[in-house]
């Protein structure tokens, strides 16, 4: 088995921690919101206020289940149209009462069903896409699992991006790629190692800008260390990027995602 296949596994186990597993970890007085005041309230995508240092932010994650009754609910991580409007709803929000914005991204994929597709799927991503490029307020998006495709990218325009070390970005999953490319689903192991999808891989290509460790010496390490590391990052980053004015906090976001 490679390495890469190996953090593909890592990657959708049960036991990782989900976004609002994360949010009361990392943050306080964390308060849900719901809804996207057009249609309904998708469970895959779950968002709030909360504090981080004592200072308000806005968090906004991709939820997936440990079971089938929670995977169920939350449609195994798969956002609805909805979902991304709620999101873009708690953005706007967020911009208007100077909150920055912290995105935590673990999904498949956007759902592909009819209904989905009825409601404006693509329409619902593009729209996060521009209005995130343009959002006045510091925006750092986070992948802590699987990040496929458009429906991961729809929370991932940031300022800057991590992941996780035991985590994959990609256009589409390691069997989606080797349908594709060889009519063969059970060639997904190779096509890992064909994709560049792991963090390493994507922080030496600079398309992300740091990879949060969650092993050290070829050893996991304790859940409270990796919360910890990444509760400081963010700390910090936040602080950096505050100080940006708002010319150069957006001009850098574009030229950002335009050296690609």
């Amino acid at each position: 088995m490679t390495e890469v296949c190996e953090i593909v596994q890592l990657v959708r186990s049960k036991e990782r921690l989900s976004a609002l597993e994360l949010f009361e970890l990392i943050f306080e007085d964390y308060e849900e919101f719901h809804g996207d005041r057009l249609f309904a309230d998708d469970e895959a995508v779950v968002g709030g206020i909360a504090t981080l240092n004592n200072k308000p932010v806005t968090v906004i994650g991709i939820q997936k289940g440990r079971d089938l009754k929670e995977n169920l609910k939350t449609n195994f991580g798969s956002p609805h149209p909805e979902g991304y409007r709620k999101a873009l709803r708690l953005m706007k929000q967020a911009e208007k009462f100077k909150r920055p914005v912290i995105t935590f991204i673990n999904t498949a994929g956007a759902y592909c069903g009819v209904g989905a597709e009825e409601r404006g799927e693509g329409e619902a991503i593009a729209k996060n896409l521009m209005e995130m490029s343009d959002l006045n307020v510091p925006i750092i998006a986070i992948i802590i699992g699987e990040g496929g495709s458009g429906g991961a990218l729809a929370l991932a325009l940031g300022d800057e991006v991590w992941m996780m070390e035991h985590s994959i970005y990609a256009i589409l999953s390691p069997e989606g790629f080797a349908s594709i490319l060889w009519k063969d689903g059970s060639r997904a192991a190779e096509a890992a190692d064909l994709m560049k999808i792991t963090a390493q891989e994507l922080y030496a290509l600079n398309v992300i800008e740091k990879v949060i460790p969650e092993t050290k010496d070829g050893k996991a390490l304790p859940q409270e260390v990796i919360v910890k590391t990444l509760q400081q990052n963010l700390v910090e980053k936040l602080t950096e990027l505050s100080q940006k004015d708002t010319q150069t906090l957006l001009s850098d976001r574009y030229q950002r995602f335009r050296k690609f």
